[in-house]
């Protein structure tokens, strides 16, 4: 994996190091609104990155690949992340603290790691998945160029009822 430049922003391969300082950012109640809940402690985070620095799923099909946000000053800001498969599928995710919604750094950050993911990784079709409630990250989708999915495409990755599936084809201008 490469630090992948997002503006201003660096997006820097997520190690197990990063884990006490993420804990810290995770740790915004803000972020779980709509899904989920902060880790539960730093070892059980630390544990969880040292994990996906193997960067491959056990059966190796499957690309791992994590990237925390690093802010101008250094600060961690959240993360971006990806599994790519052979196929050229790709599903991503993002996290960032509340204190940095609402200033464009989620849409240059998931943009830089789309380019990445297509000009090293050939993923030529971007997937993501979400509360249906959380308008916040259909809003970022929206605005990245994904549509919604169709409903077979939600039957065959499994969508729950109070989920929503975006898909997005790698741009022209992607590497």
């Amino acid at each position: 994996m490469r630090v992948v430049a997002a503006g201003d922003l660096t997006l820097v391969p997520q190690m197990a190091a990063h884990a006490s300082e993420m804990f810290l950012v995770l740790g915004d109640p803000a972020i779980y609104e709509f899904e989920n809940e902060p880790p539960s402690s730093v070892g059980w985070l630390h544990d969880r990155f040292l994990k996906l620095e193997s960067r491959r799923s056990p059966d190796g099909t499957e690309h791992w690949l994590n990237w925390v946000v690093r802010l101008p000053d250094s600060r961690l800001a959240g993360y971006v992340q990806a599994t790519t498969h052979a196929d050229g599928h790709c599903f991503i995710a993002y996290i960032l603290a509340s204190a940095y919604w609402g200033k464009g750094y989620a849409n240059r950050c998931v943009e830089a790691m789309m380019a990445e993911l297509a000009g090293e990784y050939r993923a030529h079709t971007f997937w993501a998945m979400f509360k249906e409630r959380n308008f916040r990250s259909r809003r970022l989708l929206e605005r990245l160029g994904f549509s919604p999915a169709t409903p077979g495409a939600c039957a065959r990755n499994s969508v729950e009822p109070d989920e929503a599936l975006m898909f997005r084809p790698a741009r022209a201008k992607d590497p």
